[in-house]
């Protein structure tokens, strides 16, 4: 009778929808918060992160194009190799001598430092106390579970550099993934009653895991449009780190061009 074969089906219907609405409760139940202490976690890992990039020597490329609405303008490009001294000295050695033919831009200090120090975006514990922070859920990257967090600076100081933006964190160990965000603050003041605009672009950073199980930045990239007062310009900003080689306090690293 088509009786019994109608309600076996809404039968089977209900436990579908039964078995399918039980699945999500639970997978949203099974689905953690980030940890309170997320930053704290992620602050004392980068210090770990920071150690061994320091026990590797590295080619760090820049280029950097600029544009304005007419498609007037030039380009910078450099090279050079990167090693850390047994006190965590930063020394640089050019591979490629710089090439400045901007036209629009003039790269600052400012801009450099946070090529040095900003674009790579280490976290650590010493630099917790100038950021707040707030967890903004879990997303995958490439594979990889993470947490979103959220920081800014608690107030700008005068002199320094800061990162504002977003990090991902590896939910295993709470290493940086990724870093999207700008180097802040932006400087504009007026000298001899003319207007000097310092605007810095918004960035990815991308990060790669080691054999030894840590994150080192692969590659900076910017696309972005400053709004200087007399007229946008766009800048385009592509930084790679490569060939990392690690090294111990009784070897010598010889880069690409030197003699024996």
């Amino acid at each position: 009778m088509p009786t019994t074969s109608h309600n076996a089906r809404a039968v089977t219907r209900k436990l579908v929808s039964g078995l399918f609405n039980f699945f999500i409760l639970t997978a949203a139940l099974l689905a953690a918060d980030p940890p309170r202490d997320l930053a704290q976690r992620t602050a004392a890992r980068e210090p770990e992160t920071e150690a061994a990039r320091s026990q590797h020597a590295f080619r760090q490329t820049i280029l950097i194009e600029e544009s304005n609405s007419r498609g007037r303008g030039g380009t910078y490009s450099e090279s050079r190799d990167v090693i850390f001294l047994p006190n965590q000295e930063r020394s640089e050695r050019f591979v490629k001598k710089p090439a400045d033919h901007l036209k629009l831009l003039r790269l600052t200090e400012e801009d450099f430092a946070d090529i040095r120090e900003v674009q790579p975006a280490l976290f650590t514990t010493e630099q917790l106390r100038y950021y707040r922070w707030t967890a903004r859920g879990e997303e995958t990257i490439d594979g990889i579970a993470c947490w979103v967090l959220d920081i800014k600076p608690r107030q700008i100081l005068d002199g320094q550099r800061f990162f504002e933006g977003l990090l991902w964190i590896d939910q295993r160990d709470y290493s940086i993934v990724r870093t999207q965000g700008r180097a802040v603050p932006e400087l504009v003041k007026v000298k001899n009653g003319e207007r000097e605009e310092n605007l810095f672009p918004a960035f990815v950073t991308i990060r790669a895991r080691t054999p030894q199980g840590f994150w080192f930045p692969v590659r900076t990239v910017a696309d972005d449009t400053l709004p200087f007062r007399h007229g946008a310009i766009r800048i385009r900003m592509n930084i790679r780190y490569e060939n990392y080689q690690r090294f111990g306090s009784d070897t010598l690293i010889k880069f690409e061009g030197d003699r024996p």
